[in-house]
C-alpha cells in the first residue's frame, strides 16, 4: 500500500492518510478484507507519529471503510461499501470537471469531446 503525506500542503496528516485509503479502496487498489499495516509500521513508513496513524484508522472505522479485530489488525471491510462508491463518483465527478474546463478553453465544443471519448474508449477495450 503506497501512501505518501506532504506536511506543506495545509492538509492535517491524518486526513491525507484517510483520504488516500479511501481512494485505494473506491479504485480496487485495495481488495476488500486486505490487511492494512499496522498502526506502527505505517507510522515508520510515513515517519509520523503513532497517533496520527490510530486517529486515521478510527476515522476510517467510523465511516465503515475499515474493521479492526482485535489482535488481529485493521481491515479494509467486506464489499463495495457506499462509500466507496460516493468516493469513486467523486473522484471521477472531479476529473470530469476538469476535462470539460480544459475542453472549454480550448474552444472544443460537448459533442466533440464525447465522440473523442468515445474513441478512447474504444482504444482502450
Amino acid at each position: 500500500m503506497q501512501i505518501q503525506i506532504s506536511a506543506g500542503d495545509g492538509v492535517p496528516i491524518y486526513l491525507q492518510i484517510v483520504n488516500q485509503i479511501k481512494y485505494l479502496a473506491a479504485c480496487g487498489r485495495l481488495e476488500p478484507g486486505a490487511q492494512l499495516p499496522s498502526v506502527r509500521t505505517l507510522a515508520e513508513q510515513l515517519l509520523v507519529n503513532p497517533n496520527t496513524v490510530a486517529r486515521a484508522y478510527r476515522e476510517l472505522e467510523a465511516m465503515g471503510v475499515v474493521t479492526p479485530r482485535r489482535g488481529a489488525g485493521v481491515f479494509l471491510a467486506a464489499g463495495i461499501s457506499p462509500l466507496a462508491r460516493r468516493e469513486q463518483n467523486r473522484i471521477l465527478n472531479q476529473r470530469i470537471d476538469m476535462l470539460l474546463v480544459e475542453a472549454q478553453q480550448m474552444n472544443v465544443d460537448l459533442d466533440a469531446l464525447v465522440r473523442m471519448v468515445r474513441q478512447r474508449s474504444q482504444v482502450m477495450k
